[in-house]
């Protein structure tokens, strides 16, 4: 009961952040690049807030320049990285028909590609490769999909052209949920048929949750072709996730023999 009690007040909390946010998106192409980015830094970082999201991450001010690439598990991950690192993200046509937060997401400058459109993807691979070349900050989800996060799915390596093209570094991050003990979570996940409104719900109803975001190092994308480019992003997220769960497996096994150790009988 209290639970409920608490996810219904959340409920009206995003309600109010979604109706402000609806709100300051009217104006937000009328303000200065940097006040648009610290707009979207804060209303993200809210965002988290509100659902009890705990982030931890490295400063990521120095990947400013180049191409972010990340594993994806939810519709939140957008939300996560931007409250570190304001960014424009490439997004699968259908987050723009989501209610709200695609509007959202359309006034804060994010490219929607539909899937199986080769002619729409190079596109948006040309504009890409015009936008890093002009400096900004880019983000796109080489999976093409969500997973639960408990293994990176395969990365469509024509995402990452136009990195090449720009002769910029990519930049490969890992994203993890996980509960207060270190363990992955899924309750972020927007897989399989849930819907947007049944995930809303599931992060409204968990009481804590922790993201972490790790950064690995950057590979110069010009010195590879893009299907080993893909490969190497592939490879240094997954062992970052890999890295991750076996310290948390480290930890808890250290726990419990010292927990066992406690219990042995004294010889003294």
């Amino acid at each position: 009961m209290l639970q409920r009690s608490v996810a219904l007040l959340r409920a009206f909390r995003l309600a109010l952040h979604i109706g402000y946010g609806l709100l300051m998106a009217v104006i937000y192409p009328r303000f200065s690049a940097s006040m648009r980015r610290r707009i979207l830094q804060n209303w993200s970082a809210d965002l988290l807030s509100i659902f009890n999201v705990k982030l931890e991450a490295a400063d990521l001010s120095a990947l400013r320049n180049g191409l972010i690439v990340s594993n994806h598990i939810s519709w939140l991950d957008i939300f996560v990285l931007n409250s570190v690192l304001p960014m424009r993200f490439v997004a699968k046509s259908e987050v723009r028909r989501w209610p709200a937060i695609g509007w959202l997401c359309a006034r804060a400058n994010t490219l929607f590609i539909e899937r199986g459109n080769a002619r729409a993807a190079a596109r948006i691979n040309k504009q890409l490769g015009e936008l890093m070349q002009l400096g900004e900050s880019l983000a796109v989800f080489p999976e093409g999909t969500s997973t639960d996060g408990a293994q990176v799915a395969h990365f469509h390596a024509s995402l990452l052209q136009p990195a090449i093209d720009a002769q910029v570094p990519l930049h490969p991050i890992a994203i993890r949920y996980q509960n207060e003990d270190g363990a992955r979570s899924s309750a972020a996940a927007y897989i399989d048929d849930i819907s947007f409104g049944a995930s809303l719900w599931t992060l409204l109803n968990t009481p804590k949750l922790h993201v972490r975001l790790l950064p690995t190092p950057a590979l110069h994308a010009a010195d590879f072709a893009r299907r080993e480019l893909a490969q190497r992003a592939h490879e240094s997220i997954s062992a970052a996730l890999q890295q991750a769960e076996s310290h948390k497996l480290h930890i808890a096994l250290t726990v419990t023999q010292h927990s066992e150790t406690n219990l042995l009988p004294s010889t003294t």
